[in-house]
This record gives C-alpha cells, structure tokens and sequence, in this order.
C-alpha cells in the first residue's frame, strides 16, 4: 500500500484574472524543473486543498493546483456567471500559457475528471497522458442516480433530509428545486439549502463515515460555493452535448491514461469508468476493491499515488 507523500508548502501563488469578474487561485510545488502536471478539483464548487499536492512526487513532478471559478480561493465566492464548462477549460489552458508549460499531465477526480477529459479532447496536443479518478461521465442517468433516485436505495436515512427539505410537489426535480432555492433572494434559505445539498453528497462519499469530510461539507462558505456550482452545472446538463465525453474518445485514444474508481462508489457508479475504459484503447482501469467516492480511502489513495509513480515512469523517455 502507498500512502501520500510528505506534505508539501507551495513554490509559488498566484491571483490570474481571466476575465472582468473572475480571478484564479493558481500554485506550484515540487519541482520547477519537473514533469508537469495540473489537478483538476471535484464539485464543481469543491476547491482544492494541501492534501492534493500529495499524490506527487515532489522530487518528479512540478505540481499546479488552481481553485475552478467560484471555488476555494478563486474570487467571486460562488458567482456563477461566465462559470460553464467551456469557460474552465478555456482557464486551464491560459494557466498552461501563463506558467509556460508545453505538455502536462491532467489528473482530476470526480467532476475533475470529467472536466480532464473535456479538456484533453479540446486540446489533445497539450496532453501527456491522464489520471481520472472516480468517474463522472455527466450523462443525466448519472445526475438522476445521485439527486433523484438511485443513491436513494442505499443511503435511504441520509436521503430522507435531502428529500423532504423540498416541498412534495417539486420533489419530481430536485435539482432544479434546490436551485431555485441555492440561486434565490433569502439568505437563510438559500444556506439552508447549501448544508442540505452539501451533507447529502458528503455522506454517500466513502465506505466508511468520515466525520472530519462531513465537518468539512457543512461548512458554510465550503457548502455554499459546492451546492451553488454543482446545481448550476447540473440545471444546465454540465454544459456538455449528450455523451459528449464518450464521442469525443477518437480524439484522445493515443494517450495514455489510468483509470481509478471504487467498487462501492455511490456517488459516481462504476460504469462510468467501465464504459470509459471499453472505449479508450489507451487506458488501464484499476478497480478498486474496498472503496466507495473518496479519494481519501486509503485503498483509492494509494492506487493514485501509485498512478502517478507509474505516469511519470511511462513519460521519462519524453520528457
């Protein structure tokens, strides 16, 4: 088993405006003279933490982390304008500009690695391989398993809150009734349904309760930049085409990539990442066999740790 690395302080900070509202969080660790690569947070909303620089190497990797918009230590909390899809990956590739990287790995999980993924098939060229954990494909039978039915089976004690805090006549859509209320005038509503949104999705995240993650997803100003940004990103279908992921494939199938999900993963099932690896010739699938979402549960960190060890192996001979 592999545990992280050391903890790590960054190299560098940076505030990147990349437009007339929104300024980013970006950092370096590790190497300066190392194999890039950059880490794609969750949520979207999540943020990025110190954890995060860990699954690297510092000695091989040059590590960029940056918070997504409205995320972390991004400026505006939570703003949801000129905050889709595209617009992210538009930000990822002006960071590779600004840092003046040619080629990175892109690492991401959960809605990261739906955001490596869409970034990779628009800039395939800027890619050296990928490492995508806990799959997020962003199809609707996706959005539905978690905030409509689905995870409901499993976790019917948690669901019951999450459930019953909408009305009974708009229980047939709850993401777009959370919406109405996370993007209303009623600032205790709309954190009220922040914590609601926030501790569901915390609680379904691992095999075993974490009340130190639960602690962290009721935070008010976490809580309220991931319900806000989730819900935006999910009313608007992620901003992406129908399986847009899976039909892009073509454009990324001679890069390597490792694919990382738990078995018992409630919050993204497994057949994201089976049908994903079905159809990406370069990938390699690592199941792994006693976790749920987390990339904290001991067993997924260490097959990312691993991972990592493995890209940068594969990577040496063009780098």
């Amino acid at each position: 088993m592999y545990t992280y690395y050391p903890a790590i302080t960054p190299n560098a900070e940076y505030q990147l405006p990349v437009d007339d509202i929104h300024t980013l969080y970006v950092e370096e660790s590790g190497n300066p003279n190392g194999l890039p690569v950059i880490f794609l947070h969750g949520g979207p909303g999540a943020g990025c933490s110190a954890d995060h620089r860990r699954f690297f190497d510092p000695e091989i990797y040059r590590i960029v982390l940056f918070d997504q918009r409205g995320a972390g230590r991004s400026t505006p909390h939570a703003e949801l304008v000129n905050n889709t899809t595209a617009h992210l990956i538009g930000d990822i590739e002006r960071i590779r500009q600004f840092l003046n990287i040619d080629k990175w790995v892109v690492f991401g999980g959960s809605w990261g690695a739906t955001l490596a993924l869409v970034y990779a098939e628009a800039y395939p060229e800027a890619v050296l391989g990928l490492i995508v954990r806990g799959v997020f494909l962003g199809r609707d039978q996706d959005l539905r398993w978690t905030f409509q039915e689905g995870a409901s089976y499993i976790f019917p004690d948690y669901w019951q809150e999450f459930y019953t805090f909408i009305p009974e006549d708009e229980r047939h859509d709850l993401v777009n009734a959370y919406y109405k209320r996370l993007t209303g005038d009623d600032e205790l509503v709309r954190m009220a349904a922040a914590k609601t949104w926030s501790l569901w999705e915390g609680q379904c995240l691992a095999l075993q309760p974490n009340p130190e993650a639960i602690s962290h997803f009721v935070d008010p100003f976490f809580a309220i930049s991931l319900a806000r940004t989730e819900c935006h990103y999910f009313v608007n279908r992620c901003f992406l085409k129908p399986n847009q992921i899976l039909t892009d494939l073509p454009k990324i199938q001679h890069l390597p990539g490792i694919i990382i999900h738990g078995r018992y993963d409630m919050v993204c099932t497994l057949d994201n990442a089976w049908l994903l690896h079905q159809a990406w010739s370069g990938s390699e699938l690592n199941i792994v066999r006693d976790a749920g979402h987390s990339a904290s549960e001991p067993g997924t960190t260490s097959a990312l740790v691993e991972a990592t060890q493995t890209m940068a192996k594969r990577l040496a001979r063009n780098f």
